[in-house]
């Protein structure tokens, strides 16, 4: 993530709160969702409020960047306001603002990065920039703060695909990532090819249940090889059988094509686990949400004797609840976020083992 910079005015003195039950107004608008969250000390959301964009972004078959960014505009203000009435505060009780700073969509993120540190400093409390990727992770803590390390978590959305191993709070190794598309975005594209529309997950995963997931025997890629991904050439692989048979049932492709992501993805997962000693298995980020993959590893944390952590559909998709939780713990390790600090569309995730 973005490394904290220079110190941000916190204030007057009545403002603080102990580090253990700070308030945080967390803002997220990395892609195409907009969103606010509340959240107090690290996991209690008293508010998240998120507003799709899908419906704008259907008609084009995926997220179009300009629009996003605009949409993230007039959207912001409203869903802030929204997010602390629910929540029940007012400006005098938000201990600090954070906002997602990368990766994503650049005009997208500086939409929530400039109105984050705007607040920030007519409020006189902390900014702080928070990784996406670290997000996804501190998700799992909201809805289970007692997980314990090691654990490893099994990040999937449309941009992303990696496991990490988390070690504790601020510690935690990148075991591997994809070498081209990630899982969402071979979802999307084989989506789009079949005609099922946008967002390409949940169209796959509804159809997979009417078809056979053994009709046709999708290749998967790099099973056997380390821990890292790669989806580019099975979406290639079902475009070219579809072109050889155009008979075959959309269904039975789909079904055959998610089992063949699932397969790679829990396999990997299951000996990510084996190899750090993990306790827990957690999985992360919008594909969390698919059906196939959450039966699966379930079934397979209960074979190899692992917690298994998996998020309510609302914590699988970009949230800010997340963002919120993620700063409270980068907050208490590492301070504010200078306000020069800018958006990165291309942030990693670093390996922080040694901290």
């Amino acid at each position: 993530m973005t490394e904290p910079g220079g110190q941000v005015p916190s204030g007057p003195a009545e403002r603080r709160e102990p580090a253990t039950g700070l308030t945080i107004l967390g803002i997220e608008t990395s892609c195409d969702e907009t969103a606010a969250a509340v959240v107090t000390g690290g996991h209690d959301v008293l508010s998240s409020v998120v507003s799709s964009q899908v419906d704008i972004h259907a008609r084009y078959g995926g997220v179009v960047p300009e629009i996003a960014s605009r949409a993230h505009v007039e959207l912001l203000t409203p869903v802030v306001a929204q997010a602390m009435v629910e929540a029940g505060v007012s400006d005098t009780e938000i201990g600090a603002v954070a906002a997602t700073v990368g990766p994503g969509l650049v005009g997208s993120l500086l939409v929530g990065v400039s109105a984050a540190k705007a607040m920030a400093l007519v409020w006189g409390v902390p900014f702080v920039g928070v990784n996406h990727l670290e997000a996804h992770i501190y998700a799992a803590f909201l809805e289970d703060p007692a997980l314990e390390p090691p654990m490893v978590v099994l990040l999937v959305s449309g941009g992303h695909t990696m496991l990490v191993a988390f070690h504790g709070h601020g510690r935690y190794e990148v075991l591997g990532s994809t070498v081209d598309d990630a899982a969402g975005e071979a979802f999307d594209k084989v989506a789009r090819y079949l005609g099922l529309g946008y967002p390409g997950g949940p169209a796959i995963d509804r159809v997979s249940m009417q078809g056979d997931p053994e009709a046709i025997a999708f290749p998967r890629p790099l099973r056997g090889e380390g821990f890292d991904f790669s989806f580019s050439g099975l979406k290639t692989s079902v475009v070219n059988h579809v072109r050889k048979h155009p008979d075959v049932r959309t269904e039975d492709v789909a079904a055959s094509f998610q089992a063949a992501v699932v397969d790679v993805l829990v396999e990997k997962a299951r000996r990510a686990a084996a190899s750090i000693g993990a306790t827990a298995l957690c999985l992360g980020g919008g594909v969390a949400a698919n059906s196939l993959l959450r039966e699966r590893l379930l079934d397979a944390c209960v074979v190899d004797g692992l917690h298994a952590f998996l998020p309510s559909r609302a914590m699988c998709t970009d949230n800010a609840a997340m963002v919120a939780a993620a700063a409270w713990y980068r907050l208490r390790a590492d301070g504010p976020t200078g306000l020069d600090a800018g958006a990165d569309p291309n942030l990693r995730l670093p390996s922080l083992v040694g901290r």
